[in-house]
C-alpha cells in the first residue's frame, strides 16, 4: 500500500512522561491517559517503572508462594505482568528506573483506612532510601534529556494514599522536571462518591465512607474522557493478576475493596501556568 512520504518519516513533536513507583501504578493511576496518548502518532508516551514491586501482597492462591517472605520471585514475575498491560495500553515506550531491578519496592505498613505508612527498616535497594535520593535524580534525569519530555505525569506530594515509592516517585519528578508543566494522578471525592453508588453486582466490599483516598473536587484542574479505551485498561488490570483482581462490575486490590471503573481520569496541574481542560499536552 502507498503512504505519502510524510506519513512514512512522521516523528512525534510531542513528549508525555508518566513516572510510577511500582508495575500496576501505570494502569490504576493514569492507564486511560496512556493508551490515548499511545495511540496518537503525535506523541512519543514514556512510562518510568521505578521498582519491580517485590513487596506486594499476592492475591491469586496458586501464585502466593512468589511473596517476598517465601520464594521471593514476586520482582521477576511482575516484570511479565508489566509487560501485558503496557502492551494492552498500546506498548508505550517504556524504561525501569537505573535499569531492571536496580531498586526494590519499599514495602509498606498498613494505616488508618487504605492509608500506607513507612516500614521502620528498608531494604539496601529500597527505593525510599534517603541515601539513594541523588542517584535516582540523575537516573530519571537521563532518560528526560533523552525524551525531552513536554509534560511529566506523577502523584502527588503524599504519593496519592502515602506508599513511601510514590511519595519518592513525586519527589523525583519534580527534582527533574525543570520549568515542564507536572500533573498528579488524582482522583475526586465526587466522582469515586458516583462510581460507587453506580456499583453493579460484584464480588468484593464496597468500601465505606472516606475510605478510598481521594482529593476535594476543586483540586481537579483536567479531566480526560477514557471512557473509549475501558477495554484497553480492563485488559491491562487483567495482567496484573496477582495485584489486581478484576470482575464485570468492579475490581479490587489484596484488601478486597471494590472500586469502580471510571470513564474519567482526573489530574492536577502542580506547576504554574493555565491548566487544559481536557488534554495533558493541550
Amino acid at each position: 500500500m502507498w503512504l505519502p512520504s510524510a506519513m512514512l518519516f512522521a516523528v512525534p513533536d510531542r513528549c508525555v512522561l508518566f513516572v510510577h513507583a511500582h508495575p500496576d501504578d501505570e494502569t490504576l493511576s493514569t492507564g486511560g491517559a496512556i493508551a490515548r496518548y499511545a495511540a496518537d502518532p503525535a506523541v512519543r508516551c514514556v512510562v518510568v517503572t521505578c521498582t519491580l514491586g517485590e513487596e506486594g501482597e499476592v492475591i491469586p492462591p496458586a501464585l502466593r508462594e512468589l511473596a517476598p517472605d517465601r520464594a521471593d520471585q514476586l520482582g521477576g514475575y511482575r516484570i511479565g505482568e508489566l509487560a501485558g498491560a503496557l502492551s494492552a495500553l498500546g506498548s508505550p515506550e517504556h524504561h525501569y528506573l537505573g535499569g531492571t531491578g536496580r531498586w526494590r519496592d519499599s514495602g509498606m505498613g498498613h494505616g488508618e483506612g487504605t492509608r500506607a505508612v513507612a516500614l521502620p527498616t528498608l531494604h539496601p535497594r529500597a527505593l525510599s532510601r534517603p541515601d539513594s535520593f541523588a542517584e535516582q535524580v540523575a537516573q530519571l534525569r537521563a532518560v528526560v534529556d533523552d525524551v525531552r519530555p513536554d509534560v511529566l505525569v506523577s502523584y502527588a506530594d503524599d504519593g496519592g494514599y502515602g506508599h513511601p515509592d510514590h511519595v519518592r516517585a513525586h519527589e523525583l519528578t519534580h527534582a527533574v522536571a525543570d520549568g515542564r508543566r507536572v500533573f498528579h494522578a488524582v482522583r475526586s471525592r465526587s466522582l469515586l462518591d458516583a462510581g460507587v453508588a453506580a456499583l453493579g453486582a460484584h464480588p468484593f466490599r464496597t468500601p465505606g465512607p472516606d475510605e478510598l483516598p481521594t482529593v476535594p473536587d476543586d483540586v481537579v484542574t483536567t479531566r480526560l474522557d477514557v471512557a473509549p479505551y475501558r477495554a484497553q485498561l480492563v485488559a491491562a488490570m487483567r495482567a496484573h493478576a496477582t495485584q489486581v483482581a478484576v470482575a464485570d462490575g468492579a475490581y479490587a486490590m489484596s484488601n478486597d475493596v471494590a472500586q469502580p471503573y471510571l470513564d474519567i481520569e482526573e489530574y492536577e496541574l502542580a506547576t504554574p501556568g493555565p491548566a487544559p481542560a481536557d488534554d495533558l499536552l493541550a
